[in-house]
């Protein structure tokens, strides 16, 4: 991933407006992000845990999406399930329904889209091996790192797709 500034970032929000995007916090170590290891930057609020956020690229333009966890019941860590982005098997806490407004009047009426994601939004190092889950390991697959990072991008562009109604 291309790196990103602040502004950027504050700047990029689709589905929520300026004051909220200009209030969000932005990751631990933001300054030191290793920009190389990202097909995108996600991350979950410190200061409200319900509420994560994701950054790309896309048409040459950063576009962020604020993101708000479901307030379900947690799952038995006894089971396991599947990241929608980065195909990560995770224990059940480790995969939770992100539910994103979606952009323009549509979100401002109330309506939203809803994808099962990693629930610390750090899909590209899972799927680069640079974090592991507490299952210990990735599926096992034909595709070559390269086409898995390609696919999460994928993945990920459909989610935004939905979100901003293209």
């Amino acid at each position: 991933m291309q790196p990103v500034s602040e502004n950027e970032i504050r700047a990029s929000f689709v589905n929520c407006s300026k004051g909220e995007a200009r209030r969000l916090t932005l990751p631990a170590g933001f300054t030191d992000t290793a920009w190389s290891d990202l097909d995108f930057l996600g991350w979950r609020d410190p200061k409200a845990p319900d509420r994560g956020y994701v950054v790309t690229w896309r048409d040459g333009k950063p576009v962020g999406i604020a993101l708000r966890a479901s307030t379900g019941a947690r799952k038995s860590l006894l089971k396991s399930s599947i990241c929608s982005v980065c195909v990560t098997p995770q224990s059940g806490s480790g995969i939770t329904l992100l539910v994103a407004p979606k952009a323009g009047a549509a979100g401002r009426q109330g309506n939203s889209v809803g994808m099962y994601l990693c629930a610390d939004l750090a899909c590209s190092l899972y799927v680069r091996g640079k974090k592991t889950t507490a299952l210990a390991r990735r599926l096992e697959e034909s595709l070559t790192p390269e086409e898995q990072n390609a696919r999460t991008l994928q993945n990920l562009n459909g989610f935004l797709d939905q979100i901003i109604g293209e």
